[in-house]
């Protein structure tokens, strides 16, 4: 595990410890950060599925037919 070292205000720290009642700090955070990553996760993948769809969106049709005539074609 791994050691973080970081000043919290007074004020922000009494506020957490109100709110997050029986939670140490450390515990808080690995929480939050860990919330935050997923939601990185979630924000990204919209992100490729958004360029995906637009690149889907310009590019013509391609028929069952001429994908497996494009698969024949580059077989030794």
């Amino acid at each position: 595990m791994a050691i973080l070292t970081i000043d919290i205000p007074d004020d922000l720290k009494k506020r957490c410890e109100s709110i997050f009642v029986g939670q140490t700090i450390e515990e808080m955070l690995a929480r939050l950060l860990q919330e935050a990553l997923e939601q990185e996760t979630v924000h990204r993948r919209d992100m490729a599925v958004d360029r995906l769809l637009a690149r889907r969106a310009t590019t013509k049709p391609v028929s069952a037919e001429e994908i497996q005539a494009a698969r024949l074609a580059g077989r030794p």
